[in-house]
This record gives C-alpha cells, structure tokens and sequence, in this order.
C-alpha cells in the first residue's frame, strides 16, 4: 500500500528527554569521538554533547510520525535517504529537551516514496537548540505514476582541501544502537539485513553522518562543537561494519556569515556513502 498523502502536515505531541553526562558521552563513543568538549569538565562552559547527540533527544519523536500506522511506512523496506541539521545552541548535561516533529512531505518517486519529517527541539528555557528534517525511503517497484526525475549533475569540484580516513569497527552498529536508540534490527541482526534485501548488517546512517561530524568539527571547526551550525547529507550507499571510509572536503564559499564546505565520504572502492554534504561553519 502507498503511504498516505492525507497525513502530510500532521503534527505529533511534544517528546521531552532529559540529558545526562553518561548519555552524551556514550554517543560520543559510539562514533569514536574523543574530542575533549564532549569529556572534560574542567574545560571553560563545561562538557557539551555532540551536535549529534540532537539524533538521541529527538528520536522517539521521529519514530513517532515514521511508525504512524495511518501512514504506512514498511520498515524493512525504509531506508534513511537524507538528513539536515541546523544547530542553534548547544546541548548540555543536565538539559530538558522538548522537540516536536511534523509530517512536511510525501512524494512518489518512480521506485519507491519519500517522507520527510521535520523535527524541532528547544530546552528548558524556551530556547531553539536544533532543527532536523529526516528524510527517508521507501523502497517499492517501478511505479506507472511517478514523474521520473533527471539524474543529479556530478560536481567537478577538483582536489579536495582536505582528505580524512577513518575506520568503521567491526562492534560499531552495536555500540551506536545502545547509544542513539536506534534498534531497527537491519543494523544489528544478520538474519533480519537479508530478509530486508540487503547483504548483511548495515551501519546507521547516521553513525556514518556522525563520522564526517568528527571530521568537520576536528578539522574545520579547530576542535570546537559549537562552531557547528549545519550539517547535511544524502546517503547514497550503504556501509558495512569493518569498512574504511574517506571524507573529501572542499570549500564552497559563505552563507550568512559562515563558511560553508561540501564533502562526501567514499569506501574502500572509490564508491561515494554519502553525497552532497554540507557543512556550515560559524566564525
């Protein structure tokens, strides 16, 4: 059955989480990422959660609209198509977060539909700490009805300003299942990835997103979370645990008064994981 059209601008009750040290800290680990901001106390401010973490605060809310049986989304046929978050402020130890999240859109593509979810979230002041629109696929034979669209033009952006290898663990869809509370079982159960079609167990995308935030926030925001002011991206492959990634970063001019890059990962074959990054960086 296609998904329901009539359920695009449907809005969800607000899902409010609060945050601990121990939960911001183990996302951190789940990615690999030992940037001090996210482990030091007597750093100035204090620790702060990964901009990442903003996936764990907002997730029972995105499950929420997804699983929506008035939709009709098939979850082993979904897969994450895209991701794009804006960060406001930083998360916090010690935070309430309230998000809220809205059916923004249903589309039919010639093989499957797409929705896309739009996330808020603000914290116990009242204030904006994120914005998110999660976007996903839902795959379906060829459909009579779908206006094909162009194929996307491939940049020729020329060398990279930087090139970052990194090394998925063969335990990584485990950990960062704990950790974000992600537990669809194509991602950690091998018997549940083929009946889904695919080869074997997957990472998260967004385990994949958040290792090219470790590159950003490493390499272009000189070590600091709070530079971070969007990241985006469009999962164009899937990954598999003990794979070996590289993030090619190019500069992409400014917006706003931030710099903004563009970036995509590859395996270990040149094939691209993830295309059209974006990353936009605050002075």
């Amino acid at each position: 059955m296609p998904l329901n059209k009539n359920c695009v601008g449907r809005q969800f009750p607000p899902i409010t989480t609060d945050v601990t040290a121990a939960a911001t800290m183990a996302y951190a680990r789940a990615y690999n990422d030992d940037n001090p901001a996210f482990f030091d106390n007597n750093r100035p401010g204090g620790v702060v959660a990964p901009p990442m973490f903003g996936v764990v605060v907002t997730w029972n809310s995105v499950m929420g609209a997804v699983m929506d049986p008035e939709v009709g989304a098939d979850l082993l046929r979904l897969v994450h198509g895209e991701q794009d978050m804006r960060f406001f402020a930083p998360i916090r130890p010690g935070d309430r977060i309230t998000s809220r999240a809205r059916i923004a859109s249903i589309e039919t593509k010639a093989t499957g539909e797409t929705m896309a979810v739009e996330i808020v979230a603000d914290n116990q002041n009242g204030d904006p700490v994120l914005r998110i629109m999660f976007s996903v696929f839902i795959r379906g034979g060829r459909r009579r009805d779908a206006v094909l669209e162009p194929r996307p033009v491939e940049i020729a952006r020329g060398e990279p300003l930087l090139s970052v290898v990194q090394k998925i663990d063969p335990d990584q869809t485990i950990r960062y299942a704990a950790a974000s509370g992600d537990r669809n079982p194509i991602h950690v159960d091998e018997n549940v990835a083929k009946m889904a079609g695919l080869p074997g167990i997957i990472v998260h995308g967004l385990c994949t997103m958040a290792f090219t935030s470790k590159v950003v926030i490493d390499r272009l925001c000189g070590g600091d979370p709070l530079r971070l002011s969007r990241l985006a991206v469009r999962f164009s492959r899937p990954v598999r645990p003990g794979e070996t990634l590289t993030t090619k970063v190019w500069a992409d001019g400014e917006h706003d008064n931030r710099k903004v890059f563009a970036f995509e990962t590859f395996n270990a074959n040149n094939q691209a994981v993830i295309k059209d990054g974006i990353a936009e960086i605050a002075a």
